[in-house]
């Protein structure tokens, strides 16, 4: 149930003795892995830390499409629509939690890009519009990224845009061209 549901409870909470809170807190935030992820950025990271972090994310996205795997099942995704719908989930699952983390969304932008001009490019033939009926799913997963990562491409101040310009044309060429837009 959540806090704001229960207006008293909040009420009783707020005017803890603040020794007590504390301890609260500490209990609390050692349940949850994610807020103990965003409390450790926030608190004890700084520019270079999320530069390592973008780094790192951009490692993991290049070795999970070099190697054409899905690291979960380690099979192949050269031919099979569910795999690479598998892989591409994947790589976004690893983004998803870098934004919750540190919310810079240039980042996130920039890797989402990245995640799906890697699928076009090793992954063409999947994509062509003669594919079979099974890519139907994995050509609607790809629609649905491809319109999230633009409308938040959009929302990016413009000397931001001008930085991913060339890539986010790139994805956009292509999806224009297999009907993903």
């Amino acid at each position: 149930m959540s806090l704001h549901k229960q207006p008293e409870l909040k009420e009783a909470v707020l005017h803890l003795p603040q020794k007590e809170k504390d301890k609260l807190l500490v209990r609390l935030v050692g349940k949850d892995k994610m807020l103990m992820k965003q409390l450790h950025f926030q608190l004890l990271e700084d520019q270079v830390d999320l530069e390592d972090r973008i780094e790192k994310l951009k490692e993991r996205l290049t070795v999970l499409f070099a190697e054409g795997r899905n690291a979960v099942k380690n099979v192949p995704v050269y031919s099979n629509y569910k795999e690479l719908q598998s892989l591409i989930r994947q790589a976004s699952g690893l983004v998803n939690e870098h934004e919750k983390i540190t919310k810079d969304k240039y980042s996130e932008i920039d890797c989402r890009i990245y995640i799906l001009n890697e699928a076009f490019r090793r992954f063409p033939r999947l994509f062509e519009k003669s594919a079979v009926h099974s890519s139907f799913k994995l050509h609607d997963y790809v629609k649905a990224r491809v319109k999230t990562t633009t409308n938040k491409f959009e929302k990016l101040h413009e000397d931001l845009q001008f930085d991913l310009q060339e890539s986010m044309e790139e994805m956009l060429s292509f999806a224009m061209e297999h009907g993903l837009v």
